[in-house]
């Protein structure tokens, strides 16, 4: 039986140091995931490709309402708009923070036309405060098809990520493992086993 602080932590692992899935546990649940096409890394750097390595708390959700009815969660949640975006530019004031499009800074849209986005959760990594070229835009949301590897976020399959979404809370954190700390492999034979602080918007 998991303790209480695995209980309250996600950690997320690779298989292989060579490779980018891996698993990401919560408690005694496991979910297939994958990683940026960078590996992961303690030196993150804006556009490297890496999942930033460390121990980051979960700012918030948000969801295509469009797309899919969100089950209930503890973290906060709001639909995406058409306008919203993500500023991805570390020259920017509002390096790493929600903006509305059409914006005069680089920044990602976050209304895809593809599902990556459909529900995606906030993570708080170097954005308190956003600082030199760390990296951006760090999320745990749906994966591509293929398992493709991501661009520095965690990504889960559409419905792994929904089944994830009831059971993190606002004092969840997510831990992503170095390479070298992989641990022992994970049994996935087990029956339940797929295959694959507070923060105010008002801030950004």
């Amino acid at each position: 039986m998991a303790d209480g602080a695995d209980a309250d932590m996600l950690v997320v692992q690779l298989d292989d140091a060579e490779g980018t899935r891996g698993w990401a546990r919560l408690g005694e649940r496991r979910w297939r995931c994958v990683l940026g096409a960078g590996g992961v890394r303690e030196d993150k750097l804006e556009g490297d490709g890496a999942t930033p390595v460390g121990l980051f708390p979960l700012r918030r959700i948000y969801y295509r309402n469009d797309r899919l009815v969100l089950p209930p969660v503890a973290l906060p949640a709001r639909p995406i708009g058409e306008r919203d975006g993500w500023c991805d530019d570390p020259q920017a004031p509002v390096y790493n923070r929600l903006v509305r499009l059409p914006c005069e800074w680089s920044a990602e849209r976050l209304h895809r036309d593809d599902e990556l986005y459909d529900a995606l959760v906030v993570v708080g990594y170097n954005d308190d405060p956003p600082e030199g070229e760390w990296g951006s835009a760090i999320f745990i949301h749906v994966a591509r098809e293929d398992f493709s590897p991501t661009r520095g976020c965690v990504a889960l399959a559409r419905g792994d990520l929904l089944d994830l979404l009831p059971h993190l809370k606002p004092t969840t954190r997510l831990r992503v493992l170095a390479a070298q700390d992989r641990g022992p492999p994970v049994d996935t034979d087990g029956g339940d086993m797929r295959q694959f602080e507070d923060f105010d918007e008002r801030d950004w």
